[in-house]
């Protein structure tokens, strides 16, 4: 649809504060995507664009899953909505049960959100809370890192550490340390999985914050399994691990924002079964139902949430909560959702196709202005050479340039990301491939 200020063709988009999306550019030439099935997006000037990024790194079976429509129809149909402070209805217990069974461990109870921002900040606060109520109130410190991305509640954005979601902003909440990004170009570009780097001198670095402030006053550290919005950046090997063994030593929860990589996204159930790890707190959102309706939650170990159950002999143990907290439209979908991944053999779907998908992604390699290629699992991130003095401006004329080849991508700066459907086949990765090859090739 193009853009005719003059006539004032556009006004009809003018009302609508757009998020995270630069207005003014998207209203003058506006990609409106009217329908979707399958692996594609239908668009309103006509066209059909294969979707590479799984909606907003959601949608890993694809749009409009019948087994899902169905499920919403029929919900619908039987409760549209059920209180859930002091109610409950029986599917989202039932969904409590389907979703902690993934996780490793003890990660034994669920509360639902309806967000991954939400999840971060319940995710914070019970943290803290926990701590209080095992008598370490001392324990309000919280650790993020450098370029994390935990959501836009205050909470998240104070633990996250990507610049433009913090400066407008105030002064966040007190008492955050971060660590360092694990990432090096110069030692890890082009790393295939995993890069192979000493990750004890970050470990030394967490140490030294934990002595700086004593371990008595920290309560929690956050961290991504792999950085996906800041443009897709896998932690080096057994960072993960030994971030668990120094939490755990100084009695530190670790909680892993899994909004992103659960429910297949690493050719795994989750990133805690991935690498190995138990988390005391685990987010989630998006993936757990498809995309289809909002819904997010938090994932505990169980102790934790004895903890909160003990500590409070009567009345309401954790004083939070969402007024759609386990909707019932978004629990009818995210069992359905749940479902297709065990009877369609997602996961193992998902498992088999990354080998080629890294392959795939990795030929880019020498095409113009492409400086690093990240992979794990079904996500990529391919870095081009920022223009001098326009940072992020090369990369948006890409995303452009591949859309324009039918496929849409995510580009976060100069940062572009690729996150394949799950249930998609080589010749879906070919396309996707080579539209962001030919969007390269046509970019200055």
């Amino acid at each position: 649809m193009a853009s005719d200020t003059q006539t004032g063709q556009n006004d009809w988009l003018k009302s609508y504060w757009m998020p995270f999306t630069p207005n003014k550019a998207f209203k003058a030439n506006p990609r409106i995507n009217e329908r979707a099935e399958g692996f594609y997006y239908h668009t309103s000037d006509g066209r059909k664009i294969l979707d590479g990024f799984s909606g907003l790194w959601c949608c890993n079976v694809g749009h409009r899953h019948p087994k899902i429509t169905e499920a919403m129809k029929a919900q619908i149909d039987e409760l549209d909505y059920s209180n859930a402070f002091n109610f409950g209805h029986p599917k989202i217990f039932e969904l409590a049960n389907v979703i902690s069974t993934q996780f490793p461990g003890e990660l034994d109870n669920v509360f639902f959100t309806n967000s991954g921002s939400e999840a971060a900040d319940t995710a914070l606060k019970i943290a803290i809370a926990y701590q209080r109520l095992k008598g370490e109130g001392t324990r309000t410190r919280l650790i993020g890192r450098v370029n994390g991305y935990h959501g836009v509640g205050f909470g998240g954005i104070s633990v996250g550490g990507m610049v433009n979601n913090r400066k407008f902003f105030g002064s966040l909440l007190p008492g955050v340390d971060h660590l360092t990004f694990p990432y090096d170009m110069s030692k890890q570009a082009f790393t295939q999985g995993e890069p192979e780097i000493d990750v004890e001198p970050f470990m030394k670095e967490l140490e030294g914050i934990i002595a700086l402030h004593d371990a008595s006053t920290i309560a929690a550290v956050i961290v991504e399994p792999f950085a996906g919005s800041g443009g897709v950046f896998v932690p080096p090997k057994n960072y993960m691990k030994r971030l668990r063994e120094v939490t755990k030593k100084h009695g530190i929860l670790l909680i892993v924002d899994e909004v992103i990589a659960a429910f297949g996204r690493m050719a795994a159930p989750n990133a805690a079964t991935y690498f190995g790890v138990e988390p005391d707190i685990v987010t989630v959102a998006k993936g757990i139902n498809n995309g289809a309706v909002p819904m997010g939650a938090a994932i505990v170990r169980k102790e934790i949430y004895d903890t909160f159950m003990d500590a409070m002999p009567a009345g309401v143990e954790f004083f939070h909560g969402y007024t759609y907290s386990g909707h019932p439209l978004a629990a009818a979908a995210a069992l359905a959702t749940q479902k297709i991944f065990v009877e369609e053999g997602v996961y193992d779907q998902a498992k088999a196709l990354a080998p080629y998908f890294e392959e795939a992604v990795h030929s880019l390699k020498g095409e113009p202005h492409v400086v690093d290629i990240r992979n794990v699992g079904l996500a990529a991130g391919v870095t081009v050479a920022p223009r001098d003095g326009a940072p992020g401006a090369r990369g948006g004329e890409v995303f452009l340039k591949t859309y324009e080849n039918g496929v849409a991508i995510r580009a976060n700066g100069d940062h572009l990301a690729i996150a394949p459907i799950l249930t998609m086949g080589r010749a879906e990765i070919d396309q996707t491939v080579e539209a962001l090859r030919a969007g390269l090739r046509a970019t200055g």
